[in-house]
């Protein structure tokens, strides 16, 4: 069977399973791996899919995508991201993490900082930062999302209000052509909107996919934020907008 047979039968089941691997995918069709990642990367390529450890999931549109397969979801890139984020994190500083896959990344590389006080609403952050022994952690409390260990609703942002941050890293579903910040729960969004109110300097890490996603619900405008980190060249009329709001660019190496 050639892959133009091949492509949309694969689409069909990312559909109705929610992804597909490679391993399933190369059985079902009588086909090598290679084959099938072949097949996956033309998709991914032409934004029919997008690829994750072991096999790819449906471009996220209206929900999200399950957090396992949000945390494979380039992962060499968020790692990037996060160092280079860290890397501009002195000690001595408060700070607050938000939830997403990738600001666990920047809390993995903040293992080594000292006289930290990070407060956070992700209960991953939490758990990765609690091996550092030079630093502080407070747990916002809220509504526990379990898919994804998030804290979210009014006692979140409650919380968020009794501080003022020096610096908050936080992430978002999606960035729109307009410089948008975007989310799928609502509940979300009222708590990173409190974040950006109560930090003295922002940073947002996204990786490039979250340039060419949408999703409904809207946080604010990157104009707020004092530094995007990510790991590609962002479209030009987003990197003119950025410039004019004086909102820098760092790309993780």
């Amino acid at each position: 069977m050639s892959q133009t047979f091949r492509h949309p039968e694969i689409l069909e089941i990312a559909r109705k399973d929610g992804k597909v691997t490679v391993e399933k995918l190369a059985e079902h069709f009588g086909v090598t791996l290679q084959t099938i990642r072949r097949d996956l990367s033309d998709l991914a390529d032409a934004g029919r899919l997008d690829r994750v450890h072991g096999g790819a999931v449906l471009p996220s549109g209206t929900s999200n995508i399950g957090y396992e397969d949000r945390r494979a979801l380039n992962a060499d890139a968020k790692r990037a991201i996060a160092r280079a984020c860290a890397a501009q994190i002195p000690n001595g500083i408060s700070l607050f993490l938000n939830i997403g896959t990738t600001t666990e990344a920047v809390a993995q590389e903040l293992l080594h900082h000292q006289k930290l006080m990070v407060v956070t609403n992700n209960m991953n952050v939490a758990n990765i930062l609690a091996a550092n022994p030079d630093c502080d952690i407070i747990v916002t409390g809220g509504q526990l999302r379990r898919a994804d260990g998030g804290l979210v609703g009014p006692l979140a942002s409650e919380t968020i209000r009794q501080f003022k941050f020096d610096i908050a890293v936080i992430g978002c579903s999606a960035v729109d052509s307009e410089g948008d910040l975007l989310d799928f729960d609502i509940q979300e969004v009222s708590v990173s909107q409190a974040i950006i109110r109560h930090s003295r300097r922002t940073f947002l890490v996204a990786d490039h996919t979250k340039f060419t996603r949408t999703a409904p619900a809207r946080i604010g405008s990157i104009e707020r934020l004092d530094a995007v980190f990510t790991d590609a060249q962002l479209p030009d009329n987003l990197e003119k907008a950025f410039e004019g709001w004086n909102t820098q660019v760092i790309r993780g190496l």
